[in-house]
């Protein structure tokens, strides 16, 4: 049973459609990452999920009610971690918490409680009256998470919240948001880091250019590549047709090249080592040739023909 069911989704700016006719869904206690490109449509879509813009067409129901049917209702259900920090400099944390509390409803009593409450868990708790401009930036992300908390939503958006931290404090980051989703959290987390999604998510998408291209685990999107090994080949490349050789593209699939290297995806299933053994019989001075799995980035590149971080 879903949480959040996006439905269709078009947004459009002048005559640039940002979103094109996005559908998916988010599970209670799921990790759903919306993987693309700067400017593929996420953070459009997550604004339209928690009602900062209004679709042209298509749906979003939350927890079985059409968002615009009850907004008020919609809104308490989720908590929104936009990319761009949202907190005052010169309030402490736990004051940035305890306003945003306030805001979200809570009375003072309780918004307090529960701001110290997240402080703790988010082991912040040391540094709860400090002015927010004396904290790193993975404790102000941390910081920024809690106020979407404070009112414990069952659904989360976060908009590439790790975006600018060092590793160690995204670690932390992570680790945390994984404990809310196993509580139970439906989480909607957008992201164009790839360790991000293979590590945190249970199910991907990936969105370009205002397109859902494909959904499904890591497993199932690696399959659209058959499951198939990649070869890596590494040679003079310069001004050769690799498509014009004997057989070549009966044999292989060309993911991304440079004057320096191919990477080639094997068709009709071919055994790994036949494919060793083909290309380094092709006609031209092959240098190196390794083998490896897909990666979600591989798949990017077969469904759009360019890099994800682009």
């Amino acid at each position: 049973m879903s949480f959040l069911q996006v439905s269709r989704l078009v947004k459009c700016f002048g005559a640039t459609r940002a979103v094109d006719g996005v559908s998916f869904e988010v599970r209670p206690g799921e990790i759903y990452g919306l993987l693309g490109p700067n400017g593929a449509g996420k953070t459009t879509t997550i604004s339209m999920i928690c009602g900062l813009l209004k679709a042209e067409s298509g749906e979003v129901v939350i927890d079985g009610t059409g968002f615009w049917t009850d907004p008020s209702r919609a809104r308490r259900l989720m908590g929104v971690v936009p990319q761009e920090i949202a907190l005052y400099e010169e309030l402490s944390g736990r004051e940035n918490l305890e306003f945003w509390g306030r805001l979200a409803g809570l009375a003072a009593k309780e918004a307090k409680q529960r701001a110290a409450e997240l402080l703790e868990a988010l082991a912040l708790a040391d540094r709860a009256h400090d002015a927010l401009k004396k904290y790193s930036g993975g404790m102000k992300r941390r910081i920024n998470l809690g106020c979407a908390l404070l009112h414990r939503p069952r659904l989360l958006l976060l908009d590439e919240p790790t975006v600018g931290i060092d590793p160690q404090a995204r670690l932390k980051l992570l680790e945390f948001i994984r404990d809310l989703a196993a509580s139970g959290t439906a989480i909607l987390y957008t992201t164009h880091y790839l360790e991000e999604a293979e590590t945190l998510c249970q199910r991907i998408g990936i969105i370009d250019q205002g397109r859902l291209l494909a959904e499904g685990t890591l497993a199932e999107l690696q399959q659209r590549l058959g499951g198939r090994h990649l070869f890596q080949l590494e040679a003079n490349l310069a001004g050769v047709q690799p498509d014009q050789w004997p057989g070549f593209a009966q044999q292989f699939q060309i993911l991304q090249r440079s004057d320096r290297h191919l990477l080639l995806a094997a068709l009709n299933d071919c055994d790994p080592a036949a494919g060793l053994k083909a290309l380094l019989a092709l006609p031209v001075q092959v240098d190196n040739v390794s083998i490896k799995r897909p990666s979600l980035n591989d798949v990017f590149l077969e469904l759009t023909g360019r890099a994800l971080r682009e």
